[in-house]
């Protein structure tokens, strides 16, 4: 799922690896199901008719959501493991592509993509690597495009709890698999004001919307 396709943590990529069979079990969680129809419509109303570059795609869960308001979708991940459950989901060919790809150095074709999308990867990018990641993402897309970020929101007796912060700052949870391994992951929970203080410098348009367990940010490049 993660980027470089060896230039992010390659823990990390090789948790999402093995966690690609299981990784859609989160969204059956009953206390999130009104929260996630909320965020779904959500996305729709901010990536409609677009066509859009989808960093970190994983199982093409989010794709699939916003597919029926949107005129393309090309996502990329690290893991062909994902890809293939994303390109199971049988959307249209002619307008949903996957491949393989470094959510940290997108293909630039800026004449192609109007909308840029990723689904909890923000908090997978360690803050010192944000403003590269932010420039290289802004970078492949065409200017004025619309750039939306969803991720998960810090919520006690729901949320993993996170067991160690880093002098970066930066938060981490451990995590079980079925297979009985346990994987130390990198996962970030920035507040809104965190988000609006970084997404100001790029946008003077910046929208944060708080959910209870999610969080969604949306903002439209300068043209």
């Amino acid at each position: 799922m993660k980027a470089g396709l060896m230039s992010a943590d390659t823990k990390l990529i090789d948790y999402y690896r093995q966690r690609a069979s299981e990784y859609e079990r989160i969204y059956n969680k009953p206390e999130r199901q009104e929260d996630l129809a909320r965020v779904k419509k959500h996305l729709r109303r901010e990536l409609g008719g677009r066509h859009i570059l989808e960093l970190a795609c994983g199982t093409g869960y989010w794709t699939a959501a916003i597919a029926e308001v949107v005129a393309s979708v090309h996502g990329l991940d690290a893991n062909a493991e994902v890809l293939k459950i994303a390109r199971s989901k049988q959307l249209d060919p002619t307008r949903f592509t996957f491949a393989r790809g470094d959510a940290f150095s997108p293909p630039r074709d800026p004449g192609k993509f109007t909308a840029g999308f990723a689904a909890h990867w923000w908090s997978h990018v360690p803050l010192a690597r944000l403003p590269a990641f932010l420039e290289d993402f802004h970078a492949a897309l065409q200017p004025g495009a619309r750039v939306v970020f969803m991720d998960n929101r810090y919520v006690p007796a729901s949320s993993t709890p996170i067991c160690r912060a880093d002098a970066a700052g930066n938060t981490y949870q451990q995590r079980q698999l079925d297979d009985g391994t346990s994987h130390e992951v990198l996962k970030n929970f920035p507040t809104a004001n965190q988000l609006r203080d970084i997404l100001q410098c790029y946008s003077n348009s910046v929208r944060i919307v708080e959910f209870t367990y999610f969080w969604c940010a949306s903002y439209d490049l300068a043209e």
